[in-house]
């Protein structure tokens, strides 16, 4: 009987899909000697599917299902892979896409989630609130540093969905309020019972930070420091 070679259990593994096996292990292809990657390309796989046929104990040949498991396993870690490329790449689009889209946002003001906002020395504060339905009775009160209020905004029955109202930095005295950070505090009657709701303040956005690693994007407001570019409800 013609003596037959074995391939050795490494390059078997690596046909297997397992790691650990090296290229240079006795009985390997010549075209995979010499690699420093233990990964195979589609062409080192074929040729050593080939060697293994050629090599395999005549008594015993290769059952037609162990062949036709180890291409679809190569196949199916081939595809995985391509998959992953191919994600990658659409998520650097993505990213740069959306880079490309905020870029224009530089020197707008835009509505983030939020209850405090800096008041200047001169101008007012834009804001909103977050109205459910069946809401009625709205309105915001503007209170400073101490919880004191110092101004209240009635904004009725507006509707559903984002009610938008603007402090003019005035008191309820009808004096200019000192500069410096407010807070606001919206309620109001949602089916018969009183309800605090969530307000949202407006903010120029004075610079954009394209995070790494598929962080995504940061965005810098005045006043208010940095926000993730998901905050964004509202660009105004």
């Amino acid at each position: 009987m013609t003596s037959t070679t074995i391939l050795p259990p490494s390059v078997l593994a690596m046909l297997n899909g397992t790691n650990g096996a090296s290229a240079t292990d006795s009985g390997a292809v010549a075209n995979t000697a010499g690699k420093n990657s233990s990964q195979l390309n589609q062409l080192d796989f074929l040729n050593l599917m080939m060697q293994q046929l050629k090599n395999q104990d005549p008594t015993k040949p290769m059952d037609n299902s162990a062949i036709m498991g180890q291409l679809a396993q190569f196949g199916t870690v081939s595809g995985i892979s391509q998959l992953n490329t191919s994600f990658s790449n659409l998520s650097s689009q993505l990213v740069s896409n959306q880079a490309l889209q905020a870029s224009s946002l530089l020197g707008r003001n835009v509505m983030v989630s939020g209850s405090i906002a800096p008041l200047g020395s001169s101008g007012g504060v834009n804001a909103a609130v977050s109205v459910p339905a069946n809401a009625n009775a709205v309105g915001v009160q503007v209170v400073d540093q101490t919880g004191a209020v110092v101004k209240s905004i009635p904004l009725g029955n507006p509707g559903s969905g984002l009610a938008d109202f603007t402090w003019d930095g005035t008191t309820d005295s009808g004096a200019r309020a000192p500069a410096g950070v407010y807070g606001f505090v919206a309620s109001g009657s949602v089916s018969g019972k009183g309800q605090q709701l969530p307000t949202l303040v407006s903010a120029q956005v004075s610079s954009i930070t394209l995070n790494g690693s598929g962080g995504g994007l940061t965005l810098h407001l005045a006043g208010l420091g940095d926000v993730p570019f998901s905050a964004v409800q509202q660009i105004n």
